[in-house]
């Protein structure tokens, strides 16, 4: 049931939900990636919560997903601005067991993706790996967009599920 509540939300309010994050963070890939988290979010609402008004709901979720954004670019930003002097600097390179543990999630997330239903792979891979659109992935295999969220959306809660198990 809250799959379908989701999948109505995503076809009715997908391009109001962008705008809302265009208008925050002026970067499409960032509004896409925040749309998304938005729905995932919503896909992780437990199923017997009893929501008096979806689209109020989605976006009071999509406000939380911009302040996280937000912060995480922020954060972002001072990883490229130049150190102070006097400030402390990071280590060149991770320690051994930091590289080491890096290596088997990496593993880890791999086999995940691996058992995705072929489609499903794809798409996430022309995502995440080679920095495609949604529209340029919909064009290239022949699906449509909406569809093409979908299997990325199944994708990033499966990745998701697997962070849950390995660090929790």
């Amino acid at each position: 049931m809250l799959g379908a509540l989701v999948d109505e939300l995503q076809r009715a309010e997908e391009g109001r939900l962008r705008r809302f994050f265009m208008r925050r963070f002026r970067n499409a890939t960032e509004a896409a990636d925040a749309t998304q988290e938005t729905f995932l979010r919503m896909l992780d609402i437990p199923p017997r919560t009893v929501i008096e008004n979806p689209q109020a709901y989605l976006f009071q979720i999509a406000k939380s997903v911009a302040r996280v954004t937000s912060a995480r670019l922020a954060a972002d930003s001072q990883l490229f601005a130049p150190a102070i002097v006097g400030e402390s600097q990071a280590a060149d390179a991770p320690d051994q067991e930091r590289i080491v543990i890096s290596r088997q999630s990496l593993i880890l997330l791999a086999k995940a993706i691996e058992k995705l239903p072929n489609r499903c792979q794809e798409v996430f891979i022309l995502s995440r790996l080679h920095g495609l659109s949604n529209g340029e992935i919909a064009a290239k295999l022949g699906i449509s967009r909406n569809m093409v969220e979908k299997h990325i959306i199944k994708a990033l809660l499966r990745c998701r599920q697997l962070r849950s198990e390995i660090f929790f």
